[in-house]
C-alpha cells in the first residue's frame, strides 16, 4: 500500500477511514485522506513514558498544578477537519470543564505533540505543522526518535516560533508544562536496532 495523500473523488469522509485496511491510520485534513502505518513499538513507548510524566502532575494534580485534560492518540473532529489523531494532546481545563467527551473531542487542544518517525515526519512537518496553526492550536512538540530531540514551538500571531530543541541530557522546563521540570533522558527509549527489520 502507497502511504501518504490517497487521491479519491471529492472530499475524503469519515467513510474513506473506515474502509482502511488494519495497521492502517488515517487523518482527513483540508478535505485530503493521508494515510501511514501504525507506529512502530519505540514510538509508543516514547508517548507511554511522556504522557505519564505529565498526566500524574497535569492531569491528577499529584505533585503538580493540574489544569489539564491529557489524551494519548485522540480522535479529533472539527467542522474543516472530520477526523485527525496527534500523537498526543492536552485541554485546559477551563475550555473542556465537563472533562473528556464520551466519544470525539470537537475541541480543538491547547497543546499536541508528535512523535516524527521515518514514514510520518514529512508529513507532520508540512501537513500538520501549517494546519495546526490555522486551527489554533497553542503549543506543539516534535520529538524526533532518530536525533533524539524535543522542538519546542508557540503560536504567536498565526505563526510558529520555535523556542527550542533539546536534547536527551536536557532537564527542561517547556511551554506549557513549565511548572514540571521533564529530564529528557527519562523519556528516550532502549531500541535494540539489532532486530529492526
Amino acid at each position: 500500500m502507497a502511504y501518504g495523500a490517497r487521491k479519491q473523488d471529492g472530499p475524503a469522509t469519515l467513510a474513506d477511514i473506515e474502509a482502511l485496511p488494519e495497521g492502517v491510520v488515517g487523518e482527513i485534513i483540508d478535505g485530503t485522506l493521508y494515510v501511514h502505518p501504525r507506529p512502530r513499538a519505540g514510538h509508543g513507548d516514547i508517548i507511554g513514558a511522556l504522557c505519564s510524566g505529565l498526566r500524574g502532575p497535569f492531569q491528577s494534580s499529584r505533585n503538580g498544578p493540574g489544569g489539564w485534560w491529557i489524551q494519548v492518540e485522540p480522535g479529533i473532529r472539527l467542522p474543516d477537519a472530520p477526523e485527525f489523531v496527534p500523537d498526543l494532546a492536552g485541554w485546559r481545563r477551563e475550555r473542556a470543564p465537563r472533562g473528556i467527551p464520551d466519544g470525539w473531542w470537537t475541541l480543538v487542544p491547547d497543546w499536541a505533540c508528535e512523535v516524527l518517525s521515518p514514514s510520518t515526519r514529512a508529513y507532520d512537518q508540512r501537513i500538520k505543522r501549517p494546519f495546526y496553526a490555522r486551527i489554533g492550536i497553542r503549543h506543539l512538540w516534535f520529538i524526533d526518535l532518530e536525533a533524539r530531540t524535543l522542538s519546542i514551538s508557540e503560536l504567536r500571531e498565526g505563526h510558529w516560533v520555535e523556542l527550542g530543541v533539546y536534547g536527551e541530557d536536557d532537564v527542561i522546563r517547556a511551554a506549557p508544562f513549565d511548572a514540571l521540570e521533564l529530564k529528557l533522558g527519562e523519556l528516550w527509549p532502549v531500541i535494540d536496532t539489532s532486530r529492526q527489520e
